[in-house]
């Protein structure tokens, strides 16, 4: 499965976002710049497994990481 296949699985990602949302929650004690970048370390190792285990390619990746920060900074400019 590629990352972009993940878009179309009806219902998880709205289920793994509320989950996510309340352990983030859970987190409001350390500094949104600490959540930041223990999250980063986090992908990084998720994305990492994913190559090793060949549920996307390197470009699916790039693609993903492109578009990552694309949303990031689309309120740069302004």
């Amino acid at each position: 499965m590629s990352l972009g296949d993940t878009m179309r699985i009806d219902g998880t990602i709205e289920e793994c976002l509320d989950e996510l949302n309340d352990l983030i929650a859970g987190l409001q004690h350390y500094q949104p710049t600490v959540l930041a970048v223990a999250l980063r370390v986090h992908l990084e190792g998720l994305l990492r497994t994913l190559l090793e285990v060949k549920l996307c390619t390197p470009e699916e990746v790039r693609d993903f990481v492109r578009e990552l920060e694309r949303d990031a900074l689309q309120y740069e400019a302004d």
